[in-house]
C-alpha cells in the first residue's frame, strides 16, 4: 500500500502546498483589521506567542500524523484508535461545508478581475438614473465602490428572508471557478503538485509589486505609523489575546484535514519538523508583510479622503463668506474658522451644519474586515490611482491565487479519505470522484449567488466551522498524547526521521495547546450563549444604509 501511494516529486513541493493552503485571504483581509482593532504594532505581541504555543505545535502534530499513518484524515485516526474514526469524518464534514461557500469568493473575484479591464473602472462612478438627469439615489448616498458591490455584483436584497433569484453572472463565475479547482485537482498530487507553484509564489510577486507602489503613494507614511504605532494598553485586552490565538489557529488551517492528506503523499523519512516551522513561519510573516502594503494602501485612501473633505469645506467657506479664492488654505483653516465664528456668528452657525467633520484620525481607524475590504476599501482606493485598470487586475488575480490556493487543500481533505477508501476507489476512477465532489459542491453553492446569498455567505464564515474545529484539533491533540501515548508517538517519528523529539514539542502536545483550545472553546460556547441570535449585517436599499438584523 505504501509504495503504491503517490509522492510529492520534492520536498519543495510538499512545502508550496502547505504554504499555498495557509497562505490564504485570511493573511489580507483579517489580519490587518485585528492589528487595526487591537493596537497596532502591540497586536505583535500575542500573536508571536500565539504562533510559539499554539500554531507551530498543532502544525506539527498534524503533520506529523499524516506523515506517520500514510493515510487521509479518517483513515490516520481510525488507524489510531477505531473509536476516533469520527474525528476523520468530522474534518471531512467541516471542509465540506468550507468548499461549498468558500469558492463563491474566487467567482466575485473573477467578477472583479473580468471588470478590471474597463475604462473607467465600472465602480469609479455612479450610474446615471432612469430618466439620465442625475447620479442614482442609492449610489449617491453610499459611494461608487459599494454600490458596485452591493448592487451591481450582488443585487443583494433587504433581508436573508427575501432569497430572491440565482444572479446568472455571480452563477458562471462561479461554475468557472469550480472549472479551475476540477483541472487543478484531476490528477491529485500529479497536477496539484504542479499548480502550488503559481498559487505559493505568484500572490508575493503581486504583494511585493503593491508594496513598492503603496510606499509611493501619497499619504501611505500615515497608514503605516497609525500601523506601527503601539498601544500597549492593548495589551491587557483579554480579546486581543484571544483573537491572537484564533488567526493563528485558523490562518494554518488546523483541523481540516488538508495538512494531513498533505503530508500522507510525503517520503517517510521527510523532515517534517522542519517544515512546519518554515510554513508557519513563512505564514506569519506574510501576515504582517500583507499588512504593510494594506496600511500603505489605508494611508492613501484616508488621507485622500481627508483632504478631500478639507476641500470641501473651503469651498463651502469661499462660497458662503465670499472669500477670495486661495485665501483658505488646508493649513489655516482652523484660524479662518475660528475667525468667521466670532465676525458672523450667526451666518457661521448656518454653514456649520453643512460643514462635515474632517479627521484623519477617524479615517485611519476605521475598521473594515472580510470581503468588505477585500473588495470595497481596496477598490475605492484602486480606482484614485493612476493606471487604475492596471492595479486592479493584479490585484484581483492576486486574490484569485490566494483563494485556489487555499481551495486545493481543502479539497485535498475531502478527497484524499475517499480515493483511499477501497469501496469507493475501486468503483470510480479519481477522475470521476473529484468531478463529483466539484458538481455537488457547485450546485450547493449556487445558493450563495442568489440575492440574499451574501448573508447565507456570512451565516456560514462566521458560525459554520469555529467550534468544530477548535473540538476536532483538541481531540486530535489530547488522542495522540494520552490515547496514542507520547511516548510511542516519538519512538514512531524517530523511527521514521531519526530525530528526538525535544521537550518544547512534548510540554506544547502534552498541556500547553490543548489548554489553550479549551479556553478558546469555552470562550467562544459562551459567546454563542450569550449572543441568543446569530447576527448578519444587512444593506437596507431604502435607508441607505447597512443595518443589524438578527435571523
Amino acid at each position: 500500500m505504501e509504495k503504491a501511494r503517490p509522492l510529492w516529486d520534492n520536498p519543495l513541493q510538499f512545502v508550496f502546498a502547505c504554504i499555498s493552503y495557509a497562505v490564504g485571504l485570511g493573511n489580507v483581509w483579517r489580519f490587518p483589521y485585528l492589528c487595526q482593532m487591537y493596537g497596532g504594532g502591540s497586536f505583535l505581541v500575542p500573536y508571536l506567542i500565539m504562533l510559539i504555543v499554539e500554531g507551530m505545535p498543532l502544525l506539527y502534530l498534524e503533520l506529523a500524523v499524516g506523515q506517520r499513518m500514510r493515510q487521509g484524515s479518517i483513515g490516520a485516526w481510525r488507524t489510531i484508535s477505531p473509536y476516533l474514526s469520527g474525528v476523520g469524518v468530522a474534518s471531512v464534514v467541516v471542509s465540506f461545508f468550507l468548499s461549498m461557500y468558500y469558492n463563491v469568493i474566487n467567482a466575485w473575484g473573477f467578477w472583479y478581475l473580468f471588470h478590471s479591464f474597463q475604462d473607467p473602472l465600472p465602480w469609479s462612478v455612479c450610474p446615471l438614473n432612469g430618466n439620465r438627469t442625475g447620479y442614482d439615489e442609492e449610489c449617491e448616498a453610499a459611494s461608487s465602490t459599494q454600490y458596485f458591490w452591493y448592487r451591481k455584483t450582488l443585487n443583494i436584497s433587504p433581508s436573508i428572508q427575501e432569497n430572491g433569484v440565482v444572479q446568472w453572472e455571480p452563477a458562471l463565475c462561479l461554475i468557472l471557478a469550480w472549472l479551475l479547482v476540477y483541472l487543478c485537482i484531476l490528477r491529485g498530487t500529479e497536477s496539484t503538485g504542479k499548480v502550488v507553484y503559481f498559487t505559493a509564489s505568484l500572490p508575493y510577486c503581486v504583494l511585493f509589486i503593491y508594496l513598492i507602489r503603496g510606499l509611493t503613494l501619497h499619504g501611505a507614511t500615515n497608514g503605516l505609523a497609525y500601523m506601527f504605532t503601539p498601544k500597549m494598553e492593548q495589551l491587557a485586552n483579554p480579546k486581543a489575546w484571544i483573537n491572537a490565538a484564533t488567526q493563528i489557529f485558523f490562518s494554518l488551517g488546523l483541523g481540516f484535514g488538508s495538512l494531513i492528506a498533505f503530508a500522507s503523499y510525503n517520503e517517510p523519512s521527510n523532515n517534517c519538523q522542519k517544515h512546519a516551522i518554515i510554513v508557519s513561519l513563512i505564514n506569519s510573516s506574510t501576515s504582517i508583510f500583507a499588512s504593510i502594503v494594506t496600511f500603505s494602501i489605508y494611508g492613501f485612501k484616508a488621507t485622500f479622503n481627508y483632504e478631500t473633505c478639507l476641500n470641501k469645506v473651503i469651498l463651502l467657506l469661499t462660497n458662503s463668506f465670499d472669500l477670495e479664492d486661495g485665501f483658505v488654505t488646508a493649513s489655516n483653516l482652523e484660524q479662518v474658522k475660528g475667525y468667521l465664528a466670532s465676525a458672523y456668528p450667526s451666518k457661521y452657525s448656518e454653514v456649520f451644519l453643512q460643514m462635515k467633520n474632517c479627521s484623519l484620525e477617524s479615517e485611519l481607524s476605521t475598521a473594515v474586515q472580510g470581503t468588505g475590504l477585500a473588495f470595497i476599501v481596496y477598490s475605492e482606493a484602486i480606482k484614485n490611482m493612476e493606471v487604475s485598470q492596471l492595479w486592479s487586475v493584479l490585484y484581483f488575480f492576486m486574490l484569485l491565487m490566494l483563494g485556489m490556493g487555499s481551495m486545493l487543500g481543502n479539497t485535498a481533505a475531502i478527497l484524499t479519505p475517499l480515493t483511499d477508501s477501497k469501496v469507493i476507489s475501486s468503483r470510480l476512477p479519481k477522475e470521476a470522484i473529484s468531478g463529483l465532489l466539484c458538481l455537488v459542491s457547485c450546485a450547493i453553492g449556487m445558493v450563495f449567488t442568489m440575492e440574499s446569498g451574501n448573508y447565507w455567505f456570512d451565516i456560514f464564515n462566521d458560525y459554520a466551522a469555529t467550534l468544530s474545529l477548535l473540538l476536532i484539533v483538541l481531540v486530535e491533540t489530547l488522542a495522540v498524547c494520552y490515547l496514542y501515548g507520547l511516548r510511542r508517538f516519538e519512538s514512531d517519528l524517530k523511527a521514521m526521521t531519526g530525530r528526538t523529539l525535544n521537550w518544547y514539542w512534548k510540554i506544547m502536545w502534552a498541556g500547553v495547546s490543548p489548554l489553550l483550545i479549551i479556553s478558546l472553546f469555552v470562550f467562544y460556547l459562551s459567546d454563542y450563549i450569550l449572543s441568543e441570535a446569530l447576527q448578519y449585517q444587512a444593506w437596507d436599499a431604502s435607508q441607505l444604509l447597512h443595518v443589524s438584523l438578527l435571523t
